[in-house]
């Protein structure tokens, strides 16, 4: 009996220890699902965060390189052998801006909740894909202010109009509301591919970089970063560039019935060398721009997310 008694009191002693780790397992399970149901919350303050991050690095970068856009823009618009306007280099900055500012702030605001999304669901080694997504996803989102502000930027720095108030009643007096998403496919064809390749570079040559120096990296160091993506993405998506160009600034004229018309009427009466034309000054803007634009995004995010802390 005293043997029995003393079991019974062992058996006790394991349920209660038993029953005191389920009772924990529950309350970190109970814990861990409070824990999910506020992503929902930073899911927003990461929206916001990206959102005027994204603005504020947009704007700064149209306003010092805007020039250098201009050329491009020229040389890529001009058929066979003409000659470019060097005047009236900022002809359509301030329209730009009204729309750039925006557009980012979207892309962005897409782009950062996205990306957040995509790496807590797929396995580390799938990281680029994850960055190649979410990029393409937030230019999906952006285009739908992007390609209007192109189209008005676009025709005014190649002398089609004064001003953006014009362009905008003109193009709709003529082609119909349409006329603003004109050339809408080429933009898509070039800015996803665009924003994917260069936001996969940048975030894997950011934490490649980061895990050989084992800090967080400097403002400077962003920017090399965001120079060397941008110029890589600028000079290999320069064919795009050029077909979204002709297919945006070709107005009511429609000199080409769609992509692969654009790209057999180019290739046969200009030769194969002209999709590659104004590559000089793309990988120019592209690089200063990425090397602007990504020092001030991430300044821009430590900034924001320091006035709003995460409890």
């Amino acid at each position: 009996m005293a043997i029995n008694s003393k079991t019974e009191l062992t058996d006790l002693a394991e349920d209660r220890l038993n029953f005191e780790a389920l009772k924990s397992h529950h309350k970190s399970k109970a814990i861990a699902s409070i824990s999910k149901q506020q992503n929902p919350f930073d899911l927003l303050r990461i929206l916001y965060e990206g959102a005027v991050s994204g603005a504020a690095a947009g704007v700064v970068v149209e306003a010092a390189l805007y020039p250098i856009d201009t050329i491009k823009t020229r040389l890529q618009a001009v058929r066979g052998g003409g000659q470019i306007i060097l005047k009236g280099l900022y002809s359509g900055l301030a329209g730009n801006l009204v729309g750039v500012l925006p557009a980012s702030a979207i892309f962005f605001g897409v782009y950062e909740p996205a990306k957040r999304k995509l790496l807590d669901s797929f396995p580390e080694n799938l990281s680029a894909l994850v960055h190649l997504t979410a990029g393409a996803i937030g230019g999906a989102a952006s285009s739908i202010v992007r390609v209007p502000t192109e189209v008005v930027k676009q025709r005014m720095q190649t002398g089609q109009f004064a001003s953006a108030p014009d362009a905008v009643r003109l193009i709709v007096a003529k082609e119909g509301f349409r006329g603003l998403y004109a050339g809408y496919g080429s933009f898509l064809l070039r800015d996803l591919p665009f924003d994917a390749i260069q936001f996969c570079l940048y975030e894997q040559m950011r934490m490649g970089y980061k895990l050989a120096a084992k800090r967080d990296l400097k403002d400077s160091e962003n920017a090399m970063i965001g120079a060397f993506a941008g110029a890589i993405t600028g000079a290999i998506t320069t064919p795009l560039d050029v077909i979204k160009t002709r297919m945006m600034v070709q107005g009511s004229a429609k000199q080409y019935e769609g992509i692969l018309h654009c790209v057999n009427t180019i290739v046969r009466e200009e030769g194969a060398s002209t999709l590659f034309k104004g590559i000089g000054p793309r990988v120019l803007w592209i690089g200063i721009g990425g090397s602007i634009f990504f020092g001030v995004l991430e300044r821009t995010k430590k900034l924001v997310a320091a006035k709003h802390p995460v409890d």
